[in-house]
């Protein structure tokens, strides 16, 4: 059985948002996103993989295709594949999100 203390793994950084590597299998990878105020991931877009953004921390705006929206801790967004997405830390804490990528990129490709 594999296992992480993820709570323990987060960390932040001014120069840029943070991805933390939870687990990668060849059908899915989990990963941590840190975020600070201000801080993005630019949209972009996953041809054939969904991804499953789930707020621990912290409030932010995801763009999903043409749709926006805000959320908070306890909300889950899917950005299906083939849509362009990204997320935004508008709020004044630190953002924390569980990230789920199912199938994975290839090891050299991660967002």
């Amino acid at each position: 059985m594999e296992w992480v203390e993820a709570g323990t793994l987060k960390r932040f950084s001014p120069e840029k948002g943070q991805k933390i590597g939870l687990f990668r299998t060849e059908r899915a990878m989990a990963d941590l996103y840190c975020l600070l105020p201000g801080q993005a991931q630019k949209p972009h877009i996953h041809e054939m993989s969904d991804k499953i953004y789930y707020v621990i921390e912290g409030t932010a705006r995801f763009r999903i295709g043409v749709q926006e929206r805000e959320l908070s801790a306890g909300a889950a967004v899917l950005a299906p594949a083939s849509a362009e997405h990204g997320v935004e830390n508008l709020g004044s804490n630190p953002l924390v999100l569980f990230v789920v990528l199912a199938p994975p990129l290839p090891k050299d490709k991660g967002h």
